[in-house]
């Protein structure tokens, strides 16, 4: 990952850029953003940075040896730390803990933009919990007793710190506020409210804010040669989310609101026969199709909680669907949205866990029957 890869985030950018030029590198850094925010590809474009041995003035060379390993993300200096379930019986430890970073780079690879629902459905996590084990503080210890094998810095990143088990946080103060020379920390989160305040006092804060609607659309027609209508739309729906955009992407626009408001339509009637045969048509589609529904039908339910608060005037949507949302938003409360939500990202969390489309859909149909029209017997 490299700089130029990243949209906007020009700020940042600069004053990582210029940390280095001028030799003071603070030697733990959190780049904090929401869900969505690009602080791992940051993270990562700026230890591509920092081991490229002829940096440019806004980005890593790209063609010397050690960026050619930096964006394989095989770099023998850059340490990964992330959090993980269950990925395996093997007995054999080298090999689980092998395997597991081999995993996690193919999954940089593939979704640099990706969040960690997409990391643990790329793996097959099923619905295993995840965290930072307390056996990795000491291999992060074990790992930063060793000099640099090639570049001058030794970079730990340790992804979603937020899910550090207590004794692995616990383990690593010492080190964060005494590391060996030379070794910088970049801590990666979504939540800095679950992190230790320990922590927390023993790093410089980076802030990644989500991209500006422009920065966003740029990126969508340049690099992922969207048409610019579609593009605009997509811009709407994704609120700055680049990873939610890069869903949309393959959704058509007009087939999922006309699918979306059919299908609220008889969960509101309660017409069970039609929702069971919606279920089937779902289950038919492929599984990124089906993903891309239900989160373009989480869009369309945030566009309604707008147009419900009064906030109409920032509504993303327009034409028919202005006119069938406002319709819709007259059926519901903030308490009724904030259940729907809730049950759709419950069926995109089994969805991704290769649980029957089917019969996912339509439990969901039901609940949301019941939700939405709770006076119907």
């Amino acid at each position: 990952m490299k700089f130029v890869d990243i949209p906007g985030a020009d700020f940042i950018k600069d004053k990582l850029i210029k940390s280095i030029g001028s030799g003071k590198i603070p030697h733990a850094q959190l780049f904090l953003g929401n869900e969505g925010a690009l602080n791992l590809p940051l993270a990562l474009a700026y230890t591509t940075f920092l081991h490229c041995e002829n940096r440019q003035d806004t980005d890593a060379c790209g063609a010397c040896g050690p960026c050619s390993k930096s964006v394989k993300y095989i770099h023998p200096d850059t340490n990964f730390v992330f959090p993980v379930g269950n990925m395996g019986a093997d007995k054999d430890e080298e090999r689980v803990k092998a395997d597991r970073l081999k995993t996690f780079r193919s999954f940089l690879l593939e979704q640099p933009f990706g969040n960690l629902d997409d990391w643990t459905s790329f793996y097959g996590g099923e619905d295993k919990q995840v965290l930072i084990s307390k056996d990795e503080s000491r291999e992060i210890i074990k790992s930063l007793s060793l000099k640099p094998f090639e570049s001058r810095y030794k970079i730990m990143l340790v992804w979603q710190p937020e899910y550090l088990h207590s004794s692995a946080a616990n383990g690593l103060l010492k080190i964060l506020e005494e590391p060996p020379p030379f070794t910088i920390f970049l801590l990666v989160s979504n939540k800095a409210e679950k992190l230790l305040a320990t922590i927390l006092s023993r790093t410089q804060l980076i802030k990644v804010p989500m991209l500006a609607d422009e920065e966003l659309s740029v990126f969508l027609t340049e690099k992922k040669k969207v048409e610019l209508q579609k593009a605009k739309k997509i811009v709407h729906l994704a609120e700055g989310n680049l990873n939610q955009a890069l869903k949309l992407i393959d959704t058509e626009d007009e087939q999922s609101s006309e699918w979306f408001f059919n299908w609220m339509g008889a969960c509101f009637q309660h017409r069970y026969d039609k929702l069971l045969l919606t279920s089937e048509e779902f289950h038919q589609l492929d599984r990124l199709s089906q993903r891309n529904l239900l989160y373009f039908s989480l869009s369309l339910v945030r566009e309604t909680l707008l147009r419900l608060a009064g906030a109409g005037t920032i509504n993303r949507v327009q034409g028919n669907d202005m006119e069938r949302l406002q319709k819709l938003s007259v059926l519901l409360t903030v308490e009724k949205i904030e259940r729907i939500q809730f049950l759709i990202n419950e069926a995109i969390f089994h969805l991704e866990r290769n649980g029957s489309a089917k019969m996912i859909l339509f439990d969901s149909s039901i609940q949301l029957a019941k939700v939405i029209n709770p006076s119907k017997p």
